[in-house]
């Protein structure tokens, strides 16, 4: 019976320690690391999207296996995906380590339609209700004084992007929309927007500043100290009245510029 006992101890310690060995070299299996696109996995030609690798907190190298169908290229601290032909392509993020992930990355043929305003009775133009405009960057930049960050100068960029979005009458955020007006307007790099919409026409400068300065989230947008230039766009039809703010950011991306 002893011996009997002896030999089920051993092989249950036997059991047991080779339950506790197995154990770190499952969590010493190699991490995951993840690659996506911003803008999904289909593009068109001529398209640019972000890429999104994780874990955050790593530098990558990233390759393309086809660089004539999809080019990669590092913009800042980012990977961007540029579509130059039709095709596919495998999109690599290596770390220092040697580990890597990776993503198809398929390209079609023609580039999407720009968005254009909606029709109305009278032509939008860049220039409309420029007085208004003026006032409310007078406005912005006093405020940002009060709140002891720099004034802004105008970027005609940003003035065009934000009167581009306000003509379209948005009554919230079009992310992808806007990203591309100001690309399309020629600022290249990321931005801050704000947006309001009221009944109304009078006071429009006075009471958008307002609506953005008891907003906290929009408030925040108004007075971040990393912006380096403002533009400002207004649209009023049918007695409503659209704003927008964008605030140039030069230390970011704009994916679709």
């Amino acid at each position: 019976m002893t011996s009997i006992k002896k030999r089920t101890t051993a092989a249950l310690t036997a059991t047991i320690l080779a339950t506790t060995l197995a154990i770190p070299a499952t969590a010493a299996e190699t991490p995951t690391i993840r690659v996506s696109s911003y803008k999904g996995s289909t593009l068109e030609v001529g398209e640019r999207s972000g890429l999104i690798i994780g874990p955050i907190g790593t530098d990558y190298t990233v390759i393309s296996s086809s660089p004539d169908i999809v080019a990669v290229e590092q913009v800042l601290t980012f990977w961007v995906a540029v579509a130059k032909a039709e095709g596919t392509a495998e999109i690599t993020a290596f770390n220092s380590a040697g580990e890597c992930g990776s993503m198809t990355l398929t390209v079609g043929s023609t580039a999407p339609a720009a968005l254009e305003a909606p029709a109305s009775g009278n032509r939008a133009s860049l220039t409309d209700n420029m007085e208004i405009r003026q006032e409310i960057i007078r406005l912005i930049n006093q405020t940002r004084k009060d709140n002891g960050v720099s004034e802004l100068p105008v970027s005609e960029a940003l003035m065009n992007a934000a009167q581009a979005c306000s003509n379209r009458r948005y009554t919230w955020h079009h992310a992808p929309e806007e990203s591309q007006a100001a690309a399309d307007a020629g600022y290249p790099y990321g931005f801050g927007s704000n947006l309001t919409v009221f009944t109304g026409t009078a006071d429009a400068a006075q009471r958008a500043v307002n609506n953005w300065i008891n907003s906290p989230g929009h408030f925040e947008t108004m007075i971040d100290p990393r912006c380096d230039c403002i533009g400002v766009g207004v649209a009023q039809h049918d007695g409503i009245t659209y704003c927008y703010m964008f605030v140039g950011i030069p230390n970011s991306v704009n994916f679709y510029a």
